[in-house]
């Protein structure tokens, strides 16, 4: 038998004390739907909320909606491009509406909202990037709901899901970054192994191959991958 208290094999045990140790991050989702969620726990006559992202070309996402109802609402707003969770997440801070009976802000969404129940609503901005922006949303089947101690809840819970939503692109953008960089060394090796040349020339010859081609250069790597098994 080998020695049990070698240098790798306590590496070994403190790689599974670590694995096991190190719990798996809570995805975007379940944040946005636990927001969501507390929001109708802490703020009185909140019966609706979700997360309304507006991206370019008027696209948009309704995240951890309490039911199928906050995707009509934001559906509404997205098709009358007016409402408060529009208003939100491109202009204001934070949007109030006391009754939506008598809301002259919004003459087409409005109405819609009425006629499915929903008397009132609050919006909060999440943030606003380069290609989307976004709006934590509360609506109430009654009216006149919300004091100022119900703003400064939203407010926290919006920042809570800004959070969230950012750091879940960072990392999209980082995996993203990290792919390329492997498939590119990837290529790389491979042109080394097959030309019997060093790294620097096996680099120049996939950036040649990028220009004489005009394709990017993580397709030409990706290209080179695909035909490893060639000769």
């Amino acid at each position: 038998m080998g020695d049990m208290s070698s240098p790798k094999h306590d590496l070994a045990l403190r790689m599974a004390e670590l694995a096991r140790s190190i719990a798996p991050p809570i995805g975007v989702d379940a944040v946005l739907h636990d927001v969501s969620k507390t929001a109708k726990e802490l703020i009185p006559g909140v019966d609706e909320a979700g997360i309304l992202l507006v991206g370019r070309n008027n696209t948009h996402e309704t995240l951890g909606p309490t039911s199928s109802l906050m995707n009509q609402l934001d559906e509404l707003q997205m098709k009358y491009h007016e409402g408060p969770c529009l208003e939100a997440a491109l202009d204001e801070v934070v949007i109030r509406t006391d009754d939506f009976r008598d809301e002259p802000r919004f003459p087409n969404y409005a109405p819609e909202v009425v006629k499915l129940g929903v008397l009132s609503a609050l919006s909060f901005k999440l943030y606003t990037a380069d290609r989307t922006a976004g709006a934590l949303n509360l609506f109430g089947f009654q009216p006149n709901l919300w004091d100022s101690e119900a703003e400064t809840i939203g407010m926290v819970l919006a920042a809570h899901a800004a959070a969230a939503i950012l750091a879940s692109r960072e990392g999209e953008q980082l995996q993203s970054a990290l792919s390329t960089r492997d498939r590119i060394g990837q290529a790389k090796g491979i042109i080394m192994e097959r030309f019997k040349i060093d790294d620097v020339r096996a680099f120049g010859m996939l950036r040649q191959l990028s220009q004489d081609t005009n394709t990017k250069l993580i397709e030409v790597a990706q290209r080179v991958i695909d035909t490893r098994g060639d000769q």
